[in-house]
């Protein structure tokens, strides 16, 4: 409550005890006649202790309570009954040493009179504040969007709230749909329910309702899909709220309505995972993510950071980018802590230093280069970063002793046709290789594409709709795996604190979507007329995309959206054998001969059963890699 506010309710609630003092003497029946003194004592005393508990005690005058409330009506209540007792026991120990009384239903009726209109005058401020509201709110009516609210929840009353009470409001709330049953009818803050969201369109066209916010939190992918779908084909825009936990201990603002989007449609699916286990290898560690500055290693270090890591070490190449997760993380960017490392994953003497300082006990490498088509142009770079880069991130791990490591890797590494899938694979094979060989927690996470990475499909497609098309897809066939960013960084945490030695684990991405769904979507979402291109397959690229390869048999034995699958292992020092496959997609005979060698080294190192068996694939690595150079070959 504002200075001038707490003192105009001050004041006009000590009036309101003189006023009923007055009233109860001068229209009650005193015989004889009450003594005034009497009446003085009892409301200077219930007025300094109405006072005392209204500013430091209740804070009824320190705008804590809604005006005129039930909240604020309860207070109120206890707080002038708690007054009043004060001014009985007053007028008591004044009675006591003057030997007078005044009626104690004099004194109250003076409390209950006071109350009375302490209230009515609290009530009429509030009327008259919605007053003024509802008429500027009116007079900008016709400026303002009309909209249909989906959700006659908690939410929904949120939003009929926040847009009826702010004169500023872009946005005029005409009506609501639900499908409960039992709220047909209802007014929320004088806002209709005007029928079930099957009635919607119907309901838009009637009052003329260009735009609609869907307020229920949970609503299943199917349904939010077909709503935006019949939204679209009678330009209707469809907006929606941010995620419910984002505003769980706040008001809803404006700013947490939205313009609904792929991720939305796509991405709404309920991960549930173990934090108990998550922070059992993460907290209190020294955790280092290479990558950090990019999509998934950013979203992958805001994760680590609230779980309360020793030092959560962000390393990067793009000095902006570690500006950009500093500033998201910290609120700050004034890159001087030394936790925020620029780097090269392919320079190993200096990530030897980064390593030597930091001394991880965790580590996520998100680090890589992952634009197939420029792969393809310049596969050496992705031989430089994917590979070299992972095996020295690799090795670095294992000579320093870290206790867990995940690798970030890819769809494309399954059957891979292409050099950024290829090399992908490397890695997966050199964690598993190296954490079989030495007994380490090392493992891999593969998964499909994520909604809004940078310069991801959506990215791309929104620019083209913004600059009018054409919209360009390769072929209309393409279809391709999804997840949200945070969606799939939760389950990259959950996989680090299930994952054995050398698992690589495949997330569950649901189903495959076709690409030109996508564009269609988008394109309809805009409201403009933009034309879709085909410019046919990229060398490299698949017509779809699989998470696991064939010969992979996937098994889910701790989570129910994470497959555990084996790769052949391939020790990093052998991984200058797979050169040319990598870059070319090729096996040579001297290949074999060499994994060969290496096979019978690592057998005559180890007197490790278990590793023997493991091992032993990698004498069948390079037919294992003709085997998927032509299977690529042949698609």
């Amino acid at each position: 409550m504002s200075n001038r506010k707490a003192a105009v309710a001050l004041t006009t609630d000590t009036l309101g005890w003189l006023l009923a003092g007055v009233m109860v003497l001068a229209l009650g029946s005193h015989e004889p006649p009450a003594p005034t003194q009497g009446f003085a004592v009892f409301l200077g005393v219930a007025i300094a202790t109405n006072l005392i508990l209204g500013t430091l005690v209740l804070l009824t005058y320190r705008r804590r309570f809604h005006t005129a409330s039930f909240e604020e009506v309860s207070v109120l209540a206890c707080q002038y009954a708690i007054a009043a007792l004060a001014g009985f026991l007053a007028v008591a120990a004044w009675s006591a040493s003057t030997g007078q009384t005044i009626s104690a239903l004099a004194t109250t009726l003076i409390a209950v009179l006071s109350l009375i209109i302490a209230l009515l005058l609290r009530f009429v401020f509030r009327a008259a504040r919605a007053y003024r509201k509802a008429r500027d709110y009116q007079r900008g009516a016709h400026d303002k969007d009309r909209i249909i609210i989906i959700g006659a929840g908690e939410v929904g009353h949120q939003i009929v709230r926040l847009t009826k009470n702010d004169a500023a409001s872009p946005f005029l709330p005409v009506g609501l749909v639900d499908d409960d049953e039992s709220k047909k009818r209802l007014r929320l803050s004088g806002v209709p329910v005007l029928g079930t969201v099957d009635r919607l369109i119907e309901c838009c066209q009637k009052h003329e309702v260009r735009t609609v916010i869907i307020a229920i939190a949970d609503m299943p992918n199917d349904r939010l899909k077909q709503i935006t779908e019949d939204c679209a084909r009678h330009g209707i825009k469809t907006m929606t709220i941010v995620p419910v936990r984002e505003i769980a201990r706040r008001r809803l603002q404006f700013s947490d309505i939205k313009d609904i989007d792929l991720a939305d449609v796509l991405g709404r699916r309920e991960i549930h995972t173990d934090l108990s286990r998550i922070s059992e290898y993460i907290s209190g560690k020294s955790v280092l993510v290479t990558g950090a500055g990019g999509s998934i290693g950013s979203e992958i270090a805001r994760q680590l950071h609230r779980l309360g890591p020793r030092d959560l070490v962000l390393l990067d190449r793009d000095e902006s980018a570690l500006h950009s997760i500093q500033l998201g993380i910290y609120n700050q960017g004034l890159l001087n802590s030394r936790d925020m490392v620029l780097c090269d994953i392919r320079d190993k003497d200096a990530l030897r230093e980064v390593f030597q300082e930091h001394r991880p006990e965790v580590v996520f490498h998100a680090a890589a280069l992952k634009h197939l088509p420029l792969l393809e142009q310049y596969p050496d770079e992705g031989w430089k970063t994917n590979v070299q880069g992972s095996k020295n991130v690799l090795e670095l791990s294992e000579e320093f002793a870290v206790s867990t490591l995940v690798n970030v890797s890819t769809d494309k590494a399954a059957d891979p046709t292409s050099v950024l899938g290829r090399t992908k694979h490397l890695a997966e094979q050199m964690t598993t290789g190296l954490a079989l060989e030495r007994g380490l927690r090392f493992v891999s996470v593969r998964f499909g594409n994520v909604l809004g990475s940078r310069g991801s499909m959506l990215w791309t497609f929104k620019h083209q709709i913004d600059s009018g098309g054409p919209v360009t897809v390769t072929d209309p066939k393409v279809q391709r795996y999804f997840m949200t960013i945070p969606e799939a960084c939760q389950l990259v945490l959950q996989a680090g604190a299930i994952g054995r030695p050398g698992d690589t684990m495949v997330l569950d991405m649901g189903e495959p979507v076709r690409i030109l769904d996508v564009a269609q979507r988008l394109i309809a979402q805009s409201g403009r007329d933009i034309p879709i291109e085909f410019t046919g397959l990229r060398p490299g690229e698949k017509i779809s995309e699989d998470l696991i390869a064939s010969g992979e048999d996937g098994q889910r034995p701790f989570h129910p959206l994470i497959s555990h699958v084996q790769v052949d292992p391939l020790m990093p020092a052998s991984i200058e054998t797979a050169h040319d496959w990598a870059m070319h997609g090729r096996a040579v005979h001297s290949e074999r001969s060499e994994h060969a060698e290496a096979s019978e080294h690592l057998k005559s190192t180890t007197s490790d059963k278990h590793a023997e068996e493991h091992v032993g694939a990698a004498a069948q690595d390079a037919q294992r890699h003709v085997a998927i150079s032509q299977r690529g070959g042949a698609r």
